[in-house]
Parts: structure tokens; sequence; C-alpha cells
């Protein structure tokens, strides 16, 4: 009781202070009529500022009555000073817009162009109190990137895993993507991804993006779950005046030769009372592309059939000493169009000058066509291969016997799928919430409604299979290769008939998300400007997966692949060499058209119910926080979060019953629902200082707290059998969260000609880390036929450590003679070095030779920039090194990502002062996605996506 009435008073007595005083709400704006984030809204007289939100906004509360004059800065901006009266139980609105400033050096008068992008993000992460990294939507724009992933990775410490050439899952300081989040407007983005947490970047258009803020020392005001870091992405706001902005391009894909159609509109404006702001954009892309592909799996083992049994009949095998040798081998050919469309509709409505409500909505919806083609090889099993099948040269096998299998895989013949594979991708969110002035305490909130969805129907794959030998090209093991010993071999007529199927797949993920937040003034120290900050979420997720796999005996019809319309898809274009040719395969019209109804096939329950799960997760958190004036340039943010976690998760298990003629059992397939349920709560306090050396130049420090979540289908106790690949998949429902206690310190100094030198170091300590342990089944008891599979399951590894250096310097060369001073550089590198204990190798020996898994040692983004009064043009490149992706069974079997340099080039050209026009060339460098095994020079996966080059036209119109 005494703790209630306590805290009553607290919130009271600022009420009655209010009684002697009034606030100062407003906006500030720039030349065009666009908000501006990060602006100081100062009174100096009183020692009294506030700083402005993302929407441009401010409120300076708890003024006394009086006459005083605000003073509005901003980095690359002149001030701005304007007189103001407060009255009493009163809140003023007052509104400022600013322009450029021009600096003259040596007595020239130097303009600074296109640096207002830089100047909103450096001056949002000048301002905020902790250790983030700002892009602007005008930043976002001078780089060639189509999807929000390819702006993220310019970021410093920012590394993206690429899918089909499109940056897609975001690694931050060298944390997973996992354990990393993503929000839209401070509210979590939910993921389609049916295995992980990952949320798909390359889902959100750049275009629809106004800025992206990463967090790498959360506030106890966000959500924990952000090991690595949170990324946010703040969608368009409405102007303060009338705005129209298009973008109509086109371009060519080198790769496939076909057009790339994009184009987006934008179109806001403001009521002339100034209640009622609106912003609608739209925004498509019509991309046909494809990429080559070239797949290996490594081994040191070799046995044959000596052609002799032992005293149970059995064949005695002989091992041979080799050297490492390629015993799978691939080629892929794939065929793409990703159509991605967005729309976003945003309103604000000002109820008075205390209270404003919004509403943010976003709906981006991707689709993927695809056809893929597969030239698969695989050693014969070793009984299987007699002393003259094979040869040995020098220790290594250079002829042996495969299995060949040629495989089309694609869709139905409707609208929609046009003989391709469709996977439908949906993201969508709806945001409802309110800013308000009660007296002098600050009320936000907002409620939201967001859904992921990933769906795959009718999809289809028909295979053809033979055996015949092949000689092993040893040459270049960069460039792994077979090819067929005897030509006549590989005929379409000896490949026979292995299976024709098709699977349905859908996941789907919903999150609810409910928070509120009080902000009242609170000065400790007498330093003024202190504030006491609480509030309270809640967020309600629920995701679920629901597959289906049927397969067709359709033997009699089409016995071998000479039976079927076939295509050729040999290319000598072919990126990874003209030396790889895949030949024909079974056309994907042919698939398409084939009449495969359900009933006339067979259900394959245990290819699909392992996979399928329900899982329900709520989060409820609490958190206090005060923000502090220790003296007038040291100021410090301390907290404490606590979350609460339940999770209820349904899932399945195959269990194999073999047969028994004794006992009258027959073999069977039965599936067991399994149910899992956790709960836990994690506290979390934090601590960051912020010291103002000078004006420009910052020191700070951060101790925090954070943590990640198992995925969802790790904890059900589910058995997934995957005998095409001899690999089991199993769940773990003892999983334990991953935590880490976090150490930063940064040091920032910020030019006035708009730029930024920082120099900072980071230490993460991580306890319960996930890894996926890797062992061969000793026996059947994990399913019939199951023993010397592969088994893949998440354990908690003991602690790993994290140390990284980040550096960044930005800024226009404007101390050049003539034109020179138009150029501008763009520069950041970070260092990671990590340490991971408890991870065990498949014999159960603990490892102490792996760095923790998705840590790039070096990562680097820099750029060179010109730009004048109407041209711009930029050379851009992003670099990261090689990091371990994932742990083997030993260190033979580990993966690794290797190094990748994306160089892109992008120009344009302003017309007039509304029309320019612009170009774009994506990875000139021709850089593929590649992977490698244990050792750099075993590729495991190389594929090349070729460059893309866009051309177009932008209008601008803005009215203030």
């Amino acid at each position: 009781m005494k703790n209630a009435v306590f805290f009553y008073l607290v919130l009271l007595v600022p009420m009655i202070a209010m009684a002697q005083s009034g606030n100062v709400q407003g906006t500030v704006t720039d030349e065009n009529g666009l908000y501006l984030p990060g602006a100081n809204a100062i009174i100096t007289s009183l020692s009294k500022g506030a700083i402005t939100d993302f929407d441009g906004r401010f409120a300076i509360v708890d003024v006394p009555v009086g006459t005083y004059t605000i003073e509005i800065s901003y980095l690359g901006y002149a001030e701005l000073y304007k007189e103001i009266t407060v009255e009493e139980n009163t809140t003023i609105s007052v509104n400022f817009s600013i322009e450029p400033k021009t600096m003259e050096l040596d007595g020239v008068e130097v303009s600074a162009y296109g640096l207002s992008g830089q100047s909103k993000a450096l001056n949002t992460q000048r301002t905020n109190l902790n250790i983030t990294n700002v892009v602007s939507t005008d930043q976002i724009g001078k780089f060639p990137d189509a999807n929000i992933g390819d702006a993220v990775k310019r970021i410093p410490g920012i590394t993206m895993q690429v899918d089909q050439g499109e940056a897609r899952n975001v690694i931050v300081r060298g944390l997973s993507p996992q354990l990393n989040s993503v929000t839209l407007n401070g509210s979590r983005v939910p993921s389609a991804e049916g295995d992980n947490r990952n949320v798909q970047m390359d889902l959100i258009p750049a275009d629809m993006i106004q800025s992206i803020e990463v967090s790498k020392a959360v506030t106890p005001d966000m959500d924990a779950d952000a090991l690595g870091g949170s990324v946010n992405l703040i969608t368009r706001t409405s102007p303060q005046g009338f705005r129209l902005s298009a973008t109509l391009g086109s371009g060519i894909n080198f790769i496939t030769d076909k057009p790339i159609l994009n184009g987006s509109v934008l179109l806001g404006d403001r009521s002339k009372n100034d209640k009622f702001g609106w912003m609608l954009a739209v925004s498509g892309n019509d991309n046909d592309f494809g990429s080559d592909n070239v797949e290996a799996e490594w081994t040191n083992e070799f046995e044959y059939n000596t052609g002799v049994e032992d005293d149970e009949g059995e064949p005695i095998l002989e091992e041979v000493n080799v050297a490492p040798y390629v015993n799978v081998y691939e080629q892929r050919e794939y065929l793409v169009q990703r159509i991605r469309r967005s729309f976003s509709a945003n309103l604000d409505y000002k109820l008075d000058v205390n209270n404003t409500v919004f509403l943010k909505t976003m709906y981006n919806w991707r689709d993927d066509r695809e056809n893929r083609f597969r030239l698969e090889h695989e050693i014969l099993d070793a009984e299987d291969i007699e002393l003259g099948d094979f040869t040995i040269t020098d220790g290594m096998p250079t002829s042996f016997p495969v299995e060949v299998k040629r495989q089309s895989k694609g869709g139905i013949d409707s609208k929609r799928n046009k003989n391709r594979r469709l996977e439908d991708q949906r993201m969508q969110n709806y945001s409802l919430g309110g800013n308000h002035l009660w007296g002098n305490v600050k009320v936000d909130w907002m409620t939201s409604y967001a859904k992921a969805s990933e769906e795959r129907l009718n999809e289809r794959y028909a295979e053809f299979e033979s055996e015949y030998i092949v000689n092993n090209d040893v040459l270049n093991s960069r460039y792994p290769r077979f090819s067929v010993a005897n030509a006549e071999d590989a005929a379409l007529t000896n490949f026979e008939y292995s299976e024709i199927t098709e699977e349905n797949q859908y996941t789907e993920e919903e999150d609810i998300n409910v928070f509120i937040n009080f902000q009242l003034p609170l000065d400790i120290f007498g330093q003024g400007d202190g504030t006491l900050k609480f509030g309270a979420r809640g967020r309600f997720k629920s995701k679920l997966r629901e597959n289906n796999f049927y397969e067709f005996d359709l033997e009699d019809d089409f016995p071998t692949l000479a039976d079927v319309p076939v295509k050729e898809y040999s290319d000598t274009n072919f990126l990874a060499g003209s030396q790889y040719q895949i030949g024909s395969f079974a056309s994907e019209d042919w698939l398409g058209a084939l009449n495969l109804v359900p009933n006339n096939g067979e259900l394959i329950v245990d290819e699909f119910a392992p996979a399928n799960f329900n899982v329900n997760e709520d989060v409820f958190a609490g958190y206090v926080m005060v923000n502090q004036k220790l003296s007038e340039k040291f100021s410090v943010l301390a907290g404490l979060r606590i979350e609460n976690t339940n999770l209820e998760s349904k899932g399945n298990r195959v269990i194999y019953i073999e047969e028994d003629e004794d006992a009258g059992i027959e073999e069977a397939i039965v599936v067991e629902e399994v149910n899992g349920e956790n709960s836990y709560s994690n506290i979390l306090p934090g601590v960051h200082f912020k010291y103002n050396l000078t004006n420009n130049t910052i020191l700070r420090f951060a101790w925090t707290n954070t943590l990640a979540r198992p995925n969802y289908q790790d904890l059900i106790p589910r058995a997934e059998v995957i005998n095409e690949d001899k690999e089991l998949v199993l769940g773990n429902a003892d999983l334990s969260p991953t935590t880490s206690m976090n150490f930063d310190i940064m040091a920032e100094h910020y030019f006035q000609s708009v730029g930024l030198l920082s120099g900072g170091l980071f230490y993460k300590n991580i306890d319960d880390f996930i890894y996926t342990f890797i062992y061969e089944a000793p026996d059947d008891s994990l399913g019939a036929g199951t023993e010397g599979y592969d088994v893949f399951q998440p354990l908690n590894g003991d602690s790993a450590t994290i140390f990284g250096m980040e550096l960044a310097f930005q800024r226009q060369l404007d101390f050049l003679p003539g034109f020179a001073r138009n150029f501008s550089i763009y520069l950041n590198y970070t260092y990671l070095s990590s340490t991971a204990e408890g991870i065990r190798n498949e014999d159960g020996d603990e490892r102490n030779d792996l760095d923790l898994p998705n840590t790039s040692p070096n990562m680097f983004n820099g750029s060179l920039a010109y730009a004048d009064k109407k041209f711009s043009a930029r050379l851009s490149a992003n670099f990261s090194d090689s990091y371990i992706d994932e742990i083997g069974g030993n260190n033979f079997e580990d993966r690794y990502y290797d190094t990748q340099l994306f160089i892109d080039m992008n120009a344009s050209y302003q017309i007039n002062g509304n029309l320019s026009i612009y170009a774009d060339l994506n990875n000139v460098t021709n850089q593929p996605l590649r992977y490698f095994q244990g050792v750099k020079e075993r590729t495991q996966q190389m594929e090349f996506y070729g460059q893309r080059f866009t051309v177009g036209l932008k209008y601008d119109l803005f009215k203030k």
C-alpha cells in the first residue's frame, strides 16, 4: 500500500508543478517541408530542450510561464531562433522551417550538394542516447539498392546473407540473423521462414522506407531479444505540405538477357488547418533473372567391395587411404521471375495541440516463380563398387561409379504459376497509435497487427536416374566437376523413371503487439532536462506450418527420360565456366500439364508431418528507466527491463514400426503428436553514459543485457527423417534462450560540413548459444533403416565471446580546390574476434578450434561520390570476410561462407528542379555466393548471378 501511495505521489508532484508552467510542442522541417529527425530544440536560458523524433516533432514540458527564445540547431543547416510566450496550463504550438547553410573556406562560398539525407542520419545518430547507426531515405536512394536488405548492408558492422543475388538475412556484429530483431516503426516484423525467426529483408522495397536505425546497444524501453542489435525500419510519414514523387525505370539482367521493370509513386499532403496529414505510396518491381550453380560435398574416405563374403554372408569391404575428393557433385540452373509489390498508407490527425493519433500500414507481396534443373551425381555405396570400377591416381580417386539424377522443378500450368514453382510471400503490418501530453506527462501508445506468410502450392518435381562411371576433374578443387567416362552412358534412354511428386507448403506467423509508455520530468541532480520513463508491452505471437507431399507412380507411362518432352539447358556462357554443360531435362511445360490428382497419388506422411507445427508465444514486458544530466556535458540513462516468455508448441514425431512376422506386426509409419511447453523470465538491467566533449565530439559507454529466443521448431520434441539425403532432424524441448552481457564504448566527432569520424570497441559475453550438433546415427533406434544417417539436433553451447572494433569516416571533401570539393567519401570497417566453448564433435569431444558461427572477422563498406548542382555519381564497395556458417561433425565437415566483395555503380542527372534521370549497375565484378568445406580450396557451393543494369526517371514535387 505504501508503495502504491508513493507511486501516485511521483505522478502527482509534476502535475501540481504544471500549475505554474506550460508546455511547448512543435515540428521542424527542411526547405522542402520534410520533417527533420534529431534536431535540437532548446530554450537556452532555462537549459531545457528536446530532440525531434522521426516525424520531426518535439515537446518541451514544464516550462515556467514567461517569454523565451527557442533555438533550433541541426548539423548542416543554419540555426533558427524564434520568440515564444508560455502561458499557465497551456501548450503552445510552434513550427520551424530551416534552410541548409553554406560555408566559406578561404573566402570561397562552398555549397554541399546532395547531403540532406546524410545530415538527417547523422543528426539522429548524434542526438540519440544509445549507440546507433542511421541511414535516411535520401542516402538509400544514392545507392543502387532495390530492397531494404541491400541498403542495410551499407551500415557499419552489418553483413547480409545473399539469396538469389539479393541481400536477405541480416547479421549484426557477427550474430546470426535469428539473434537480431527487425522492427517496423518499433513493432516486430514477423517471419515467413518455416524453421527460424529470420526476417526476409529482400521482401521490402527500399523506396518504401524513410530511414533505417540500427541500435547496437538497446535501451530498457526496447525489446530485449536483440542480442546482436535491433534494426528499426521507419516508414514514410505525411509531409508538412504537398509532395508528389514518382520513379519509372527499366533495365536488363545480363545472366538471362531478360528485362527489369520498376516504378513507384508517393503522394502526400496536409490539410490547411494542419490537423490531418496523409501519405500514400505504391511500389512495384518485376525482375526476370536466374543463377548458375555448382555444388559439391567432400569426403576423405573410400571403400569398395572385395567380392568376398564373411561368415554371415555380408560383403567384405576394403578401405583405401585417399586424399579429400568430391563424392557428391551437382550442377543447377535456376530461372526466376521475382515480382515485388508494396503498398503503404500512413495517416495522422491532431485532435488538439496535446493529442495526436496515427495509423501506419504497409502491405508487401512478392511472387517468386522458379524453375530449377538439377544434375546430381553421388558415388555408389561401397558394397556396389567392385575392384575394376574405379581408378585411384596418386591417392586421388579419379574415376568411379555414381548414381546420376536429372531433376526438373516446376509448377502447374495456370495463369499465376506459369509452369513454375510459385512462392507467394506476403508481409503486412497495421499500427494504430497516439502521442499525448497529459499535463507535463508524455504518453505514447501503439497497438499493431502483423502477419507474414509463405505459400508454395503445387510444387512439382520429376526425376529420372541412371548409373555410370564418371571422371573426377581434380585439376582445380575450386571448380569441381564430374564428366561421364563413356558418352553413350549418358543417353536419355538410360535415365529411368525415379519419381514424380507434388507438394504444398504453407507457413504463417501472426503478431499482435501492444505497448504504452509514460515519460515525466524528474531532475534528480538539478542539472535540468531529466526524465523518468516507464511502460509495458505485450507481444502475442502464433506460428504454424502446414505441408503435405504426394508421390505418383507414372513409371508405366514414362519409363525413361527419352519418353517425355525434354529441353536442352546447356549454356556456353554458364557463369562458372563453359566446361559446365548441364544437358537436357524434362520440360517444365510437360511437368506443368500433368494431371496430378491427390487421390491418384500416395500421401508420403514422413516427408512432411515432422515439419508441421503450431506454436504460440506470449511475451510480457515492463521497464523503468531514468535519463539524467550529471553535469552540463555528462548524462546517464539507466534502467531495468523484465521480460516473461510463455511458449506452447505442438508438432509431430514419426515412428517407424518394423515388420515382425512372428508377432504378427506389419511394417508401418505412425505419426505421433507431441506437445511442448516452455516458460522463463529474464531480468535485464542497462546503463548508457554520454559525454559531450564539445558540441560535435561525443563519448559513449554502454552496459546492456540482451537475449535471443530459440527457433520455434527447435523446441518441439520432433523427429524428421529425410530419406533422400539420409538425414535426421531432431528437436530439443530443453533448449534455453541465449543471453548476452554487452559492453560498448564509442567516440564520435561530427563535422560541421556534414560528416563523421567515429571509432569504438565492443565486447559480448554470451551464454547458452545454440548450435546444430551433427553426428552419425549409431543404430536404428531413431527409425528403421536410419543407421548411418547424419543426425542434426540443436544444443546449447556453454559460452562464447565476441570482441570487436568499428571505425567510420564520412564527409564531403570541401577543403579541396575547384571541382574536387564536390567529392565525398563514405568508409566504415568492422573487426571481429570470437571464441566458442561447449561445441562437441561427432565423437562427443569438445572442440577448441572454432569461432562463433556467422562471425565475419573483417567487414568493410566504402564509396566515393561526386555531386554538383546537376550531376552525381557513386562507386560503392561492400566486403565481408569468410566465416564459419555451419558446424560439421568435425573440422573437415565444417561449412564456411566465403569472402564476398560487391562493387556497384550509379549516377544521376538533374534535368530540372523536379525531374532527374538515373542509371545503376549492380554486381560489377559478378561476385558469386560461395561456400567451402573445411578449407578455401574445397568449393561446396558457388552460385553466380551476373550483372544487373537499370535506368529510369525520378520526379519530385514539393509544395510547402
